[in-house]
């Protein structure tokens, strides 16, 4: 097993409203120009009713989500991310805000006290998941 210590959260950056599943994910990150060998995330939270959890890539493999980061975390990204305008829009639902602290909760069962993060506390170029975790979920201890 992978030496995790951390959670990295993203968005799709798809658009307000729409739904995907982690399989559609799959398949675009295994496509051009990306031609990934599985989906970047370890789990993806659905835009639909119940904010459904999806699997990903499995966890005993190093993510494709976080330059730098991939080794010892896993990544979840919501589907959603954007407005109609694809510009940058916090657009998690609150069943996919409640199924993500439901899903941080378990990890951390599992691996000890994770710290999680969002994709832009790496990096200045990307605004993903759209929104600052530490002040979206301060509850998280981040």
């Amino acid at each position: 097993m992978r030496d995790i210590k951390k959670i990295i959260l993203h968005c799709t950056a798809t658009r307000e409203g729409k739904d995907y599943s982690a399989d559609t994910i799959r398949k675009w990150h295994m496509s051009e120009p990306r031609m990934w060998s599985d989906i970047g995330y370890h789990f993806v939270i659905r835009n639909d009713e119940n904010g459904t959890i999806e699997r990903g890539r499995p966890v005993e493999k190093k993510g494709a989500h976080t330059l730098g980061e991939n080794s010892n975390s896993i990544g979840i990204a919501y589907v959603g991310g954007v407005d109609k305008d694809l510009k940058a829009k916090d657009t998690m639902t609150a069943c996919q805000e409640e199924s993500f602290l439901k899903l941080v909760e378990s990890l951390r069962i599992v691996f000890g006290d994770l710290p999680v993060f969002g994709h832009n506390d790496f990096t200045n170029k990307k605004e993903c998941p759209s929104f600052k975790v530490k002040k979206k979920f301060p509850q998280l201890g981040v």
